[in-house]
């Protein structure tokens, strides 16, 4: 909204405000679908001074998802107090806060958007991957992480980001059960490698020691013993 006086902005402050202008559009729309006209009428300024900043869309676009790739990657830091599993969740809940907020500029992020094979693109998906990955480790408190390890946790960040990407088309499931879900998701890779291996089992074993009996944790071997025949049927 315009008050009617316009102050005239500096290079990289209006390079900082095309950028914010362009984010906010590509969270409500695919970035393919908002034009270079709109991000400027938004902005308050005219289309050849968009193009004055930025060469072209591509740019434009690249710029918007560093911001949005830095932001993303953030969610997941997270201070080392308390037990893992409640850890876990609370990245959970700001991890899909920020999918909620900006779902068409998530997708975008995670496919390539309008730069689709782009090397920029992929190398900010890859930041964020990375940053998620390094993020967990330290959580688990595995100094020199081995190989099972290194599996389960990269293929914990891949399915939070494929549930996310699912969930945006429709929202069918309630945004808390996928946060908790996922939770268990990552017990139950890790449960499964531990069942295999003797070294991931002892990491299993350290992390489950920290764990409360109503933590997530908790109540996901709650769940699964009520699936045993005969087991204790959960508590509601």
């Amino acid at each position: 909204m315009t008050t009617g006086v316009r102050r005239r902005m500096g290079v990289e402050e209006r390079r900082q405000q095309l950028i914010g202008v362009a984010l906010e559009l590509f969270s409500h729309r695919s970035p393919d679908d908002v034009s270079i006209d709109e991000i400027a009428a938004a902005a308050g300024i005219s289309r050849p001074l968009v193009y004055h900043y930025f060469p072209g869309k591509l740019s434009l676009y690249e710029a918007a998802l560093r911001r949005a790739a830095d932001e993303l990657a953030q969610r997941f830091v997270e201070p080392r107090e308390g037990p893992l599993g409640a850890r876990l969740l609370r990245v959970m809940g700001r991890f899909f806060a920020f999918v909620d907020e900006h779902g068409p500029g998530f997708s975008a992020l995670m496919r390539g958007g309008p730069a689709a094979g782009s090397s920029r693109a992929n190398a900010m998906i890859d930041e964020v991957r990375q940053a998620a990955y390094e993020q967990i480790i330290t959580h688990i408190g595995v100094e020199h992480p081995p190989a099972r390890l290194e599996l389960v946790v990269r293929s914990w960040v891949s399915l939070a980001e494929s549930t996310a990407l699912i969930w945006l088309d429709g929202r069918r499931i309630p945004r808390a059960e996928l946060e908790l879900q996922l939770v268990h998701d990552f017990a139950a890779l890790a449960a499964v490698s531990a069942a295999y291996d003797a070294e991931m089992a002892g990491i299993l074993v350290q992390i489950l020691a920290g764990e409360p009996a109503d933590g997530p944790f908790g109540e996901l071997a709650g769940r699964l013993g009520a699936l045993v025949p005969g087991g204790v049927p959960e508590q509601q």
